[in-house]
């Protein structure tokens, strides 16, 4: 489908930014990030001859979800590969938003979520993008991971746990200064 140069490159450009955002949720020192992506790119032309779809309206939308498969696994694969050790350096906030036209405080809370779900051990961190914002089972977790479905799980209500008590000292101290 995409052999030469030109269509590849613009494939490349007009889904970077989307492929960064996802890759950002489980890698977030900005040059291992790009790597990643354009590991996940490669990926993505050396397979795009599999990508079929039988009804032209849902291609983009398939395609999308094609990708951010890719780019997740190949992710996972990097977060492996470091065996999950703790990332170094901070990421543009901006690389995370991905509505702005939210009203002002909900942005603000998300903001403060996503900082602090960064800030979770990159294990819980995996597990918690990828069951919560990926919307992946335990099971495909565990799979993925290669840790067993009980960890996935042990993994989630401690990522919960954490970002739950940060949730409630924000509002502890939201009251305290109104």
């Amino acid at each position: 489908m995409l052999y030469n140069q030109r269509d590849q490159k613009a494939l490349y450009e007009k889904y970077y930014g989307y492929c960064l955002k996802i890759v950002f949720r489980y890698i977030y020192r900005y040059e291992k990030a790009v790597d990643v992506v354009n590991d996940g790119f490669v990926k993505l032309f050396r397979k795009i001859h599999l990508f079929k779809c039988e009804e032209a309206s849902k291609t983009e939308f398939l395609f999308m979800g094609w990708l951010k498969t890719i780019m997740i696994n190949t992710a996972i694969d990097q977060l492996r590969k470091d065996e999950f050790l703790p990332e170094i350096g901070l990421v543009d906030e901006g690389n995370w938003i991905e509505d702005r036209s939210a009203a002002s405080d909900k942005a603000l809370l998300y903001e403060d979520i996503i900082r602090e779900i960064k800030k979770l051990p990159p294990a819980y961190r995996a597990v918690f993008n990828m069951y919560v914002i990926d919307g992946y089972s335990h099971q495909e977790v565990a799979r993925q991971l290669g840790i067993s479905v009980g960890t996935s799980k042990s993994n989630l209500c401690k990522a919960r746990g954490i970002l739950q008590t940060y949730i409630k000292t924000a509002e502890q101290v939201k009251t305290c200064v109104l």
